[in-house]
């Protein structure tokens, strides 16, 4: 009996689709933040789609010559291994202690479900993203940790008032987003202060 034999591009679809079926998984990663409009709680997937078009439209903010498609790139892959390792609450220290060690071991496995050089190229966007060594990964870092300050000030405090976070650690935030943007930096410091000041957020 002849055995079948697969084509080494009919092999290469089938590791790409089954990247993208593993990859739809990640719209049940349920973050804490709210929508905007507080009807209910967002997920990873909205996260990662919502920060990448900031990119777009914010890309004059980032520091001359970064390249911004590639940090939409960055942005579209940088949360994959939550569909592992579970979102991490920025706020929770204990949480984040742990972060690293789980996000890696996800990373191992997703990233390899493509193709070898395909794999190897998205695994080193999302390492360049946690690295926060380039001014593309500091933009991406910053419109992350922009986003949900944006949406805690629309939603009148939202997730800071729910676990009792402090100014001050919101703060902490910020300079990670002046770091990638000053001009977005200083726009988030103000809705820190704003916020205290319309007391949703306790200092």
């Amino acid at each position: 009996m002849s055995r079948v034999t697969i084509a080494p591009e009919e092999d290469r679809l089938n590791a790409q689709i089954a990247f993208t079926v593993e990859i739809d998984k990640l719209k049940r990663v349920i973050r804490r933040n709210l929508l905007m409009d507080g009807s209910r709680r967002e997920n990873t997937a909205e996260h990662s789609w919502y920060v990448g078009l900031l990119a777009m439209v914010l890309g004059e903010h980032a520091p001359t010559g970064t390249d911004i498609q590639r940090v939409v790139s960055m942005l579209l892959v940088h949360d994959l291994v939550e569909i592992d390792a579970g979102d991490t609450f920025v706020y929770d220290a204990e949480a984040v202690l742990a972060q690293a060690a789980a996000e890696q071991t996800a990373a191992d496995r997703i990233f390899s479900l493509l193709p070898g050089e395909q794999g190897a190229e998205m695994r080193a966007l999302w390492e360049e993203f946690e690295a926060r060594q380039t001014p593309e990964a500091r933009f991406a870092k910053a419109l992350d940790r922009f986003a949900p300050i944006l949406a805690n000030h629309h939603t009148e405090g939202g997730t800071w008032g729910l676990f009792k976070v402090k100014a001050s650690q919101v703060r902490e935030k910020v300079q990670i987003i002046e770091e990638g943007s000053p001009s977005l930096g200083a726009y988030a410091r103000e809705l820190v202060d704003l916020s205290i000041a319309r007391g949703h957020l306790s200092e």
